[in-house]
């Protein structure tokens, strides 16, 4: 951008509201999602139905396995709740093992934990921030019993090559390891000609209201092409339903869901904002050397959930946190760092993770940044943002 540009556009002023680097509103709603909302109140005003049955949740889940191309879908109250199940459904013993990336959000990591089993964390592709192969491979023990990748913000996890991985180191007496996707960030992402959901035993997604769709603020799903799996998740879903396993209620609600149909229909929508942004946003900062910018492998289609960016290494850090902090008091951009290795950020993953080191993902997480992205930001916004970015890189440039 030239220089005269840049600053015709910085003197127009910052924004008058603070652009949060994980906006608080991933998408955005119309007036169908209200009406649809409202529809499913007015017909539970009728005492003797009120909010019982699941017809809107099972249209839900129809909608989004057909979207996915998968054989089922089982909808949930969050992205968290399905990361537990996921687990639950492994019947981890307590010297069992589950690889997963480091640089990632705590709640993949948590739920290993919550279910007894050892976290083995491993490196992440610094192209594309997700789970390294060759470093997944190098962590399989007789005791692995699955591979937990997530599709960092909202890019495809190498979904082939972990399923690979998976076949041919067996465990002792389970067989082939279990991939189990994350897909909080990732909903509508593409990978290989299909969406994400397809690949793996299962793949779990969030419907929170940070993410790519939102079912009233929280929500969530899971895919699958195994209907043992299928069956086992509904009844932990529904205090063991049918199966005389131990369940609780972990449901979406048929509001919720009558949103989410409207919201699936309009996702497609929504992303390609982001990606046209995100696009731009590219030509604009690719002059600037101490950037490494988003990378979109030809067997993916990237959501752009978050735009990461790594600054240099000699920046990583110190210099890193101040060309965020010059961006949120100067011009009201938010930047989040999405996300630093957890066991470096979280006391209880540190604490059963004590011994593991992960050099590279303690490098990566003291260089990246994300600065805000929404899909309804204009162009005007994008150019804002970049031309704000290119003058703090001068400033911390120069002040060395």
């Amino acid at each position: 951008m030239e220089p005269d540009r840049r600053k015709e556009i910085l003197a127009k002023g910052r924004p008058s509201a603070f652009w949060g680097g994980e906006p608080s509103l991933g998408g955005w709603h119309t007036e169908e999602e209200v009406e649809a909302a409202t529809r499913v109140m007015r017909e539970a005003m009728d005492w003797t139905k009120g909010y019982a049955g699941m017809k809107e949740t099972e249209e839900f889940e129809q909608a989004f396995a057909r979207y996915c191309d998968t054989e089922d879908c089982v909808a949930i109250n969050g992205g968290g709740s399905g990361l537990d199940m996921a687990m639950m459904c492994l019947d981890l013993e307590p010297e069992d093992e589950v690889i997963s990336p480091a640089i990632n959000f705590k709640a993949e990591h948590l739920a290993v934990i919550g279910q007894g089993a050892r976290l083995v964390l491993c490196e992440i592709d610094p192209a594309t921030f997700n789970a390294d192969p060759a470093d997944v491979e190098r962590r399989i023990t007789p005791r692995t019993r699955a591979i937990f990748p997530v599709h960092m913000n909202g890019l495809s996890a190498p979904m082939d090559d972990l399923l690979e991985i998976a076949e041919r180191n067996p465990h002792p007496k389970h067989g082939p390891l279990k991939v189990i996707g994350d897909a909080a960030r990732a909903c509508g992402g593409g990978y290989k000609g299909g969406k994400i959901g397809k690949k793996g035993w299962m793949t779990v997604f969030s419907y929170h209201t940070q993410k790519l769709m939102t079912t009233l603020g929280e929500g969530g799903g899971i895919t699958t092409d195994d209907p043992d799996v299928a069956r086992r998740l509904r009844g932990l879903r529904q205090f063991g339903g049918g199966t005389g396993e131990w369940g609780t209620n972990y449901k979406m609600t048929n509001v919720q869901a009558a949103v989410g149909l409207v919201q699936l229909r309009r996702l497609d929508e929504m992303i390609a904002r982001r990606v046209r942004l995100a696009n731009k946003r590219t030509e604009m900062l690719q002059h600037i050397p101490e950037f490494t910018l988003p990378t979109e492998p030809p067997e993916c289609d990237h959501t752009y959930y978050l735009y990461t960016i790594l600054v240099p290494p000699e920046w990583a850090g110190e210099r890193r946190d101040k060309l965020c902090a010059i961006m949120k008091e100067e011009y009201n951009v938010g930047c989040v760092v999405a996300n630093p290795p957890t066991y470096v950020s979280h006391p209880l993953v540190k604490k059963h993770t004590e011994g593991q080191h992960l050099p590279l993902s303690d490098e990566l997480g003291a260089r990246l940044f994300c600065p805000s992205l929404h899909p309804l930001m204009t162009d005007e916004n994008n150019e804002f943002i970049c031309a704000a970015l290119e003058e703090t890189v001068g400033r911390v440039r120069e002040e060395g």
